[in-house]
């Protein structure tokens, strides 16, 4: 089972704040581009989300930084979604430099929204395992 997805972002100086290391609100970002490319690699693209009237939402998100990263670094995200029997499910993700340094680690609550009612599905893991072409990149 491919339960952990892995991609690799090269900071850009744009990212940076005073300090010369990036600013708190990428490593969201770089989070958020890791679980969409996790959705993608199953075969959950926008277009496919949308036509079957769901959607992925985050519910809460805590980071913990480890080490700074700064302009010129690469840093791969990972990506490993847990799945109980509520609503909810648990996403775990690592920041660690190409150099194998961990910098960041990030955890979060997320849902799947029923885009019509505006309420999160009762089974996302169900739903989402009904939609996808390769569940595994979900831990499914």
């Amino acid at each position: 089972m491919a339960d952990l997805f892995r991609v690799r972002i090269a900071v850009r100086g744009y990212e940076l704040d005073l300090q010369g290391h990036v600013n708190q609100a990428v490593y969201l970002q770089y989070g958020e581009h890791a679980r969409w490319r996790a959705f993608l690699a199953a075969g959950l693209g926008p277009d496919t989300l949308v036509t079957a009237g769901v959607g992925p939402v985050v519910l809460e998100t805590t980071i913990r930084y480890l080490k700074e990263l700064r302009a010129g670094d690469e840093v791969d995200v990972t990506c490993r979604f847990l799945w109980g029997t509520g609503k909810t499910f648990q996403v775990e993700q690592d920041y660690t430099r190409a150099d194998g340094t961990p910098v960041a680690a990030v955890t979060g609550v997320a849902g799947l929204l029923d885009r019509s009612t505006r309420r999160l599905v009762d089974d996302p893991a169900g739903r989402l395992r009904a939609l996808a072409a390769d569940p595994s990149w979900l831990g499914l």
